[in-house]
């Protein structure tokens, strides 16, 4: 679209996560007016580690927040997947972490800070708090949104970043939360409590492949004066409530195989705070846009968390919206152009995460996805 025509677009997205940031974010940079709506009534992001891989890390630094995200993060060069008891089955370095002489290590950062640094790029007036939608009207050529605190705004494009539980999605969908019989326990220690293995920054998943009972070993070394752990159980389980009461001693028995000095970090944790969740995702969805109306990140693609992909293929998505707005010569058409890029991979995506790990898959690569999609 030609630079005078994107700078009249009005574009409303709906949610403030990692999508709708990097979205409210790319879309200022090309000219449009744009406004972020998070129905919260300020930044309360909680949560555990991410790792960002070196895709989004490019994005980053064509934005030119790069800075920004570097100063909250350490740089990972691998991956490693190890049995319950530590031995090695694999260990791979990050896909496309090298380009040229130039790298782009995947990133080990919080959720908390993440959104922090994503939305405090934003210019001042894009994010907006307190904004719940209410109402959703597809006009053809355009979008309007109801909000809960009485007002309405009228959108030329209306990108939905609202998550698994999508209002905007709801315009074509009636696609709910599918429930994947797993439970994920999650807590973020003192690097002290790490029983000696916080030893560097690289991913580490722990696997008892017989059962798929797993744990996630997460660094955030940059984080307070001992470092920190993002430490992350995952298990199969019949329970499908959305949050679980599961007790330490249930988990402690799930977990009697495992080494012993993970077995004493679970021993140590304040089980208080630890967030338990059942593992849900979408099934592949057939549409993701309108002709003013585009999905993006899990409102259009949540999937499980087992290839680490959820975050980065959001962050893509926004980056990916902004371009396709340039390249096309109508907003129908830029929305589309957008569907037709990202929907076969990020679904692609979907499925090696539903898959999950075994030992057949953790011994050939760390990373299933990598022959597939070249990002």
């Amino acid at each position: 679209m030609k630079t005078e025509d994107i700078k009249n677009l009005k574009i409303g997205v709906i949610g403030g996560g990692y999508a709708g940031a990097t979205a409210g974010l790319a879309l200022s940079q090309i000219g449009a007016n744009v406004k972020v709506y998070e129905q919260a009534p300020a930044s309360g992001e909680v949560g555990a580690g991410i790792g960002l891989r070196p895709a989004s890390v490019k994005l980053f630094k064509k934005l030119g927040i790069f800075e920004a995200i570097e100063k909250v993060t350490s740089p990972s060069d691998f991956f490693e997947i190890l049995d319950a008891k530590g031995n090695r089955i694999t260990l791979e370095e990050w896909p496309h972490l090298s380009e040229g002489e130039e790298k782009h290590n995947t990133r080990m950062i919080h959720r908390r800070d993440f959104i922090d640094a994503l939305t405090s790029q934003l210019p001042e007036g894009v994010l907006q708090y307190g904004y719940r939608a209410e109402e959703i009207i597809d006009n053809g050529d355009s979008a309007t949104v109801k909000f809960s605190n009485g007002e309405e705004e009228t959108f030329d494009i209306l990108v939905g970043a609202d998550g698994i539980k999508s209002k905007v999605r709801t315009l074509w969908s009636d696609s709910q939360p599918v429930m994947q019989h797993a439970h994920a326990y999650r807590a973020v220690i003192d690097g002290s409590m790490g029983e000696g293995l916080l030893v560097d920054d690289n991913l580490r998943l722990y696997l008892e492949a017989e059962t798929g009972r797993m744990i996630y070993f997460l660094p955030l070394r940059h984080r307070g004066e001992n470092g920190q752990i993002s430490f992350d159980i995952t298990v199969p389980h019949e329970d499908t409530s959305w949050n679980p009461n599961v007790s330490r001693e249930e988990v402690l028995e799930m977990l009697k195989n495992f080494d012993e000095r993970l077995i004493k970090i679970v021993e140590k944790l304040d089980w208080e705070q630890v967030n338990q969740r059942a593992a849900a995702d979408l099934d592949p969805q057939d549409k993701w846009n309108s002709d003013a109306v585009v999905l993006v990140g899990d409102a259009a693609h949540a999937m499980l968390h087992h290839q680490g992909q959820g975050a980065n293929s959001a962050v893509i998505d926004s980056g990916v919206l902004a371009d396709c707005i340039v390249e096309a010569g109508t907003v129908a058409e830029a929305l589309a152009l957008y569907t037709a890029k990202r929907k076969e991979p990020v679904q692609e995506l979907q499925r090696i995460s539903r898959e999950s790990w075994n030992a057949e898959s953790a011994g050939k690569t760390a990373f299933p996805e990598k022959e597939k999609i070249d990002y």
